[in-house]
């Protein structure tokens, strides 16, 4: 019996009522259609926290591959499957000399989840690319090509995360131009390690470089030899604030200094998940060195050191969630997918 711990980066989860493999975009298609049970699409797993009770459903892996090409001018179409892995994704498009997702480098996962959770990292997101994503509407049983303005982006969601259960991803297609230097990089600490200004760009070589190195600096690399690798990438979202509710953080946040403060286009100001959580007390290496704890390189990052169980991650997640809830009056909510387990 497979266990959802063989196919999650995080490694834990227990075991599947039944796995299902689909290697085409037919045999997904089938896969889904012909269950009508508790359905789970895995990929590369990346972004699931699976409980210790496992699925009581199928599991279908999705292993769809292929990539189709359409040249227009300086812009070039790429059509991915659901299943394509998505860091040699973006290794490609890069070699090739195609701007769009330089700063998107080292993100384990695969193609269909990207545009789930509008993955973004180093201020850039997905959504700036996707012209449209192959969906199943499995509440019409209708395959569809949904434009990115009927995708419902928003920072760390889309309309595919908000409504779960409805769409499976087939295919996403992403528009990318050819030039030299990436878009102006709005990224602070990724502008001061390529030594260029903030709205300046930079080659896309030298991008993605300066990207992977701050990401395994921060164990956000996948690598069998890096304890840290062994997560679901950043654990809680950076809190997005009404103005007011910013300004009683800034009050009890006081003796800390300011909190980091990015303005949202709706007014609402984003801050930072991480500033929270070290000054709610919780330092890097945090729970259990043998099991379940916080990354020792990077805050916001909850490792499994290699005897640790889903229940002990959401005890972690839940103590440091009450911690900056009590300490500021912030409530954080988890990034990664929850599998037959609540939050809070």
């Amino acid at each position: 019996m497979t266990r959802l711990s063989e196919l999650t980066t995080l490694r834990l989860g227990g075991p599947a009522r039944a796995v299902v493999e689909a290697r085409s975009e037919d045999a997904l298609l089938a896969a889904v259609r012909g269950d009508a049970g508790p359905l789970l699409l895995v990929a590369g797993g990346s972004n699931l926290v699976v409980a210790d009770d496992g699925f009581p459903g199928t599991v279908v892996r999705v292993l769809t591959a292929g990539v189709e090409r359409r040249e227009r001018d300086r812009r070039v179409e790429l059509t991915a499957q659901a299943g394509e892995e998505w860091e040699p994704f973006v290794a490609r498009c890069v070699a090739e000399g195609l701007a769009g997702v330089e700063s998107l480098s080292g993100i384990p996962g695969s193609i269909g989840a990207t545009p789930i959770q509008n993955v973004g990292a180093y201020g850039q997101e997905v959504a700036e690319t996707v012209v449209s994503v192959r969906v199943l509407d499995r509440r019409r049983d209708v395959v569809e090509e949904l434009p990115a303005a009927d995708c419902g982006f928003a920072y760390r969601s889309s309309v595919f995360k908000r409504t779960p259960g409805r769409w499976v991803v087939l295919a996403v297609t992403f528009a990318l131009e050819r030039r030299e230097l990436s878009a102006p990089l709005t990224y602070a600490e990724l502008a001061r390690t390529l030594a260029v200004q903030p709205g300046e760009g930079a080659p896309l070589a030298d991008v993605r470089g300066a990207v992977l190195g701050l990401r395994r600096g921060k164990g956000m690399v996948l690598d069998p030899a890096d304890p840290d690798s062994v997560s679901a990438g950043s654990f809680f979202t950076n809190p997005i604030l009404e103005p007011d509710a910013f300004a009683a953080l800034e009050q009890r946040a006081a003796e800390h200094g300011r909190p980091p403060r990015f303005p949202e286009p709706d007014g609402r100001v984003k801050t930072s998940a991480a500033w929270l959580i070290e000054r709610a007390g919780f330092e890097r290496g945090h729970g259990d060195p043998s099991g379940i704890a916080i990354s020792s390189t990077h805050t916001l990052a909850l490792t499994n050191r290699g005897t640790g169980t889903t229940a002990e991650l959401l005890a972690l997640a839940r103590e440091i969630a009450a911690g900056v809830r009590d300490r500021f009056g912030v409530s954080l909510e988890p990034e990664p997918t929850l599998v037959g387990v609540a939050w809070p």
